[in-house]
């Protein structure tokens, strides 16, 4: 949808997950061959990655003030995730078990809320996009994808909006 760098770190993998779904003309592909490999799915992990990347665009829209974000938490109590010490005493997160999707996402969440970055992967404002990215404006206060598309279309709408009446 727009043409700004992806998120840092592992958000570019959340990002990438929840834009594989075009609100406006309702394209899925998600479960294309070239997507299932890209988020090391089986063909049986589709519809619950489908439920995630559901979950974490209610998280983005949460970060961007709309609504809450409440089935993400249900999900990710499940995630694998384990604190590894290394022997020079430095500790990291680290996915436990097999490498799934859940557990990448959990991982990526938690090193985003530790470094701050979490909360500014948001979703769209525009009810018929809902696009997932990364706000870098400086006070964090970015309301839709591209300014250029959603922004100039409800900034039309409000002026057509004060016009007419």
């Amino acid at each position: 949808m727009n043409d700004r760098a992806s998120a840092p770190g592992g958000l570019a993998l959340i990002e990438a997950l929840v834009n594989t779904l075009d609100v406006e003309s309702g394209a899925d592909s998600l479960g294309t061959p070239e997507n299932r490999e890209r988020f090391a799915l089986a063909e049986r992990d589709v519809d619950a990655a489908r439920t995630l990347r559901e979950a974490l665009r209610g998280a983005c829209l949460a970060h961007a003030g709309h609504g809450t974000s409440g089935t993400l938490d249900t999900l990710l109590a499940d995630a694998p995730l384990r604190v590894s010490v290394a022997a020079d005493g430095t500790a990291a997160l680290c996915a436990a078990g097999p490498d799934g999707l859940l557990g990448r996402v959990a991982l990526a969440i938690a090193a985003g809320a530790a470094d701050g970055t979490w909360a500014r992967l948001k979703a769209c404002e525009a009810e018929d996009c809902r696009w997932a990215y990364y706000d870098r404006s400086p006070a964090g206060r970015r309301r839709w994808c591209s300014m250029s598309v959603c922004g100039a279309r409800a900034k039309m709408r409000t002026y057509r909006a004060r016009r007419d009446t």
